[in-house]
């Protein structure tokens, strides 16, 4: 009981919140602002602690050679995972058309930049123009990289560069601390948010969305218990499930009630070293894949175009319709970034390359808003199961031996 303690603390929250929710209906906004504070405290951590975990292990890696061999096999974990994910929405949507008989009226969105191109997007999303810039939340994907560069310029420097490596070894142990401070009070934030999620979104659940909901959650949450356990047992056989699901409850409910990839770095990180993840692998895996690693923003990607298909009554159901649809969900888990709203990039994504008129947009705003905590659930607890695969085909079974240990 005692290793899973705070995450019953955390459900209890929750299970409290939701009720608070449902008998305050709209008034239980009130509660919104002890959830902000809780998400403000981790937006403000994360920076620094993305910026210093990445730094420090590249900086202190004396074997450069393994970083490239961690990273060659994120990314295949990240696309196969992703892959995976889009087929078995596209499997679902197929038995149950999301938006058959849906009749929604459209209307113009305002203030929408149809000046900016897919490549000034990507731009956007690996860069700033400005050194201050990057220190903030808007920016990971730019900040991972710099860290990233950071990291591998003070490896380089050799014996001028280990004062500095000591820092950013010292750093990122200071913001793991921090992290464990402000953790002391996410039962109090994430449960007045989670208040705050159903009395506000609960009343749109019974809006014309509710097909595609129906098609969405239970996938969603089948993909999360079936598709991770599968993906725990081929990263550590009966024991990386047991470590898994003993350790994953904590981010997963953090990110069901956050909405927010980047909020769950810290609880993620702190997981995935119970798990006995190797700080290398997990201090490069859990950043990263918190921008470019979304198993659920996949399953809703396929969900809003299976649903504008329906709507426009076009035709989604053939091999080439499939194959665009699979490489659209990847391409819009690469370029969105892991703070709430940040699929609004995904969906203009989805409209321009399709061709659907910008008036649908709404349309996917308001389906991406009502499918964002589960998508950003798996999204975030997909994370911490990669790093499970990767410490797999980096380390072999060896890895095992690491979360076989008690944890000190």
């Amino acid at each position: 009981m005692k290793a899973y303690r705070f995450p019953l603390f955390l459900i209890a929250a929750i299970i409290i919140g939701s009720i608070l929710g449902i008998v305050l209906g709209e008034q239980a906004e009130v509660l919104k602002p002890l959830g902000d504070i809780f998400l403000n405290l981790m937006f403000t951590i994360v920076v620094p602690l993305v910026f210093f975990s990445i730094s420090a292990v590249i900086a202190n890696m004396s074997n450069l050679k393994r970083l490239g061999t961690i990273m060659t096999w994120m990314m295949v974990v990240f696309i196969v995972t992703g892959i995976i994910a889009s087929i078995v929405m596209i499997a679902a949507v197929t038995i149950t058309p999301p938006a058959q008989g849906v009749q929604i009226q459209l209307e113009t969105p305002e203030n929408i930049d149809e000046s900016i191109s897919l490549g000034e997007q990507i731009v956007k999303a690996i860069t700033v123009p400005d050194f201050v810039e990057i220190f903030s939340r808007t920016s990971m994907l730019a900040l991972i990289i710099m860290s990233v560069l950071v990291g591998f310029a003070t490896n380089l420097a050799g014996q001028e560069g280990r004062i500095f490596a000591q820092f950013l070894k010292s750093g990122a142990a200071v913001m793991r601390r921090l992290v464990g401070i402000i953790m002391y009070y996410a039962p109090i934030g994430l449960g007045a948010y989670f208040a705050a999620l159903v009395g506000v979104f609960g009343p749109e659940l019974l809006g014309s969305y509710v097909k595609a909901m129906i098609v969405y959650y239970p996938v969603a949450i089948l993909y999360f218990l079936i598709g991770f356990t599968l993906y725990a047992f081929i990263a550590g056989g009966k024991t990386g499930i047991k470590v898994f699901w003993k350790n994953i409850l904590t981010p997963s409910i953090t990110a069901l009630s956050t909405g927010s990839s980047v909020a769950t770095i810290p609880a993620n990180l702190q997981a995935t070293e119970k798990m006995g993840v190797h700080k290398d692998v997990r201090d490069v895996v859990i950043p990263l894949g918190a921008s470019i690693h979304m198993d659920g923003s996949a399953l809703a990607a396929i969900l809003k175009i299976a649903f504008l298909f329906g709507i426009f009554q076009m035709d989604f159901f053939s091999f080439q319709t499939f194959a665009i649809a699979v490489g659209i969900s990847l391409l819009v888990g690469t370029v969105m970034s892991g703070v709430p709203g940040g699929g609004f990039i995904g969906e203009m994504l989805i409209i321009t390359m399709y061709g659907f008129p910008i008036e649908a947009l709404p349309i996917l705003a308001i389906l991406g808003t009502l499918v964002d905590p589960p998508a950003t659930m798996v999204n975030a607890s997909g994370d911490a199961v990669s790093s499970m695969l990767v410490s797999r085909a980096v380390e072999g079974d060896e890895w095992m031996e690491e979360a076989e240990r008690p944890a000190s």
